[in-house]
Parts: structure tokens; C-alpha cells; sequence
């Protein structure tokens, strides 16, 4: 699933009387609600579904694919998404 299929589920499952548009802006505001929280927080949980995260990657050693030289990655930020029991008990 896309961000457009994901905004079509959404109107479906709201009613034949939500636009696409507002279907469209109930999507974007939860996401951008979502990667606030996690900016500011740390992170988002969302009860039944998962955690998003800030995780910190460590420095390290890497190689270029094209020279094979080995070069240094620096240490970096990422968010990282736990699923709840009940989504993975959901996929089974």
C-alpha cells in the first residue's frame, strides 16, 4: 500500500460523503503529527499498533562499492518502528 491507496482506505472507511481531500489532510496530519512527536519526544506510541523511535546509529567503517577504499561513516540519528504484539499477532 502507497500514500494513495492509504488515502483512499481512509475515505472509504470515513464514509461516501468524505472527500478525497479531507481524507487527504486527515493522512498528512497524522503523519506530520507523528514525526513532530518524534522529534520532540523521542517518541510516538500508538497503542495496538507500534512505537516509532529515534534510534542512534554508531560510527563506523564502511567501504566504497566502486574503489573498495574503506571510509569512515559518521555516527547518525534514524527512526526505528516497533510493532505491537497485537499487529504482529495480526500478520500470522
Amino acid at each position: 500500500m502507497n500514500k494513495g491507496e492509504l488515502i483512499e482506505a481512509v475515505q472509504n472507511t470515513l464514509g461516501g460523503d468524505t472527500s478525497k481531500k479531507a481524507a487527504e489532510e486527515a493522512v498528512k496530519a497524522v503523519l506530520e503529527n507523528i514525526a513532530t512527536g518524534v522529534k520532540k519526544d523521542g517518541s510516538v506510541q500508538l497503542l495496538g499498533f507500534g512505537t516509532f523511535e529515534v534510534r542512534n546509529r554508531a560510527a563506523r567503517t564502511g567501504r566504497n562499492p566502486k574503489t573498495g577504499e574503506s571510509i569512515q561513516i559518521a555516527a547518525s540519528k534514524t527512526v526505528g518502528f516497533k510493532p505491537s504484539s497485537a499487529l504482529k499477532g495480526s500478520l500470522k
